[in-house]
């Protein structure tokens, strides 16, 4: 899962945005690839490497510097949401996956009724990843409900007192260049933007890609330039 986010104090302004993992871009050094391909190859280049030229291939794409990385595991998410006592999603329809995949390597089934409830760090994983009879596109959406619901939870004053707890839990579970200094920085603008206008939330949906074959006969999403780059522009460019 690869998300953008910008956050501007002066306007004031938080966007996020949802990359598909199939989206076909030019990674440095090996040409074009899956733009998930970057944190594989450059991790295995060298341990850390995976960040770095996922960095330098988002911003190669699309023409941004990108000042902060956080990159985490399944593990770490769990950790993270319950720290923060949890998640509440409004899950708009109801949907189920057969065939989850288990740590044993498994699989079982998992369900979520319509309609808003409290999740459990485990239950938004699931949330999250589920992939059978769902896009991609529909994903990447569930993952921004889980993020701006995690916000939400912390930014909530009568659930300050767990904040130790969450900085604890990032600290041991991700790797970043992001501080908690960054955190109380952007605190005011995330308390303000929710307040008032929102997130603003958006997916490199079927509007912006579109499915294309590459020479040895994979699928993949080429970007839709000229629906792209006015998106950029408007969202980390204003």
């Amino acid at each position: 899962t690869m998300v953008l986010i910008t956050i501007d104090p002066k306007q004031p302004y938080v966007g996020m945005l949802s990359l598909p993992r199939d989206l076909y871009v030019d990674v440095p050094g090996y040409g074009m690839q899956r733009i998930n391909a970057a944190n594989v190859l450059g991790e295995l280049e060298a341990p850390g490497g995976g960040m770095t030229l996922a960095e330098r291939t988002v911003e190669g794409t699309f023409g941004l510097q990108v000042t902060r990385v956080v990159r985490l595991n399944f593990g770490g998410f769990i950790e993270i949401v319950d720290a923060a006592g949890g998640v509440t999603i409004d899950v708009p329809e109801y949907f189920v996956d057969y065939e989850y995949p288990t740590a044993d390597y498994g699989t079982m089934v998992v369900e979520f009724q319509p309609g808003r409830q409290h999740m459990s760090g485990e239950q938004a994983l699931q949330y999250a990843r589920i992939r059978h009879g769902s896009s991609d596109f529909a994903r990447a959406t569930r993952q921004q409900q889980v993020i701006t619901g995690l916000a939400d939870q912390m930014l909530w004053p009568g659930n300050w007192f767990r904040a130790p707890q969450v900085v604890s839990a990032i600290l041991r579970n991700t790797e970043s260049n992001l501080t908690p200094i960054d955190l109380v920085l952007a605190a005011p603008t995330l308390l303000w933007v929710q307040a008032t206008s929102g997130i603003d939330q958006r997916v490199l949906n079927s509007d912006y890609v579109e499915g294309v074959t590459t020479a040895g006969g994979a699928s993949v999403l080429a970007p839709r330039w000229d629906q792209v780059n006015p998106l950029i522009e408007d969202m980390f460019l204003r």
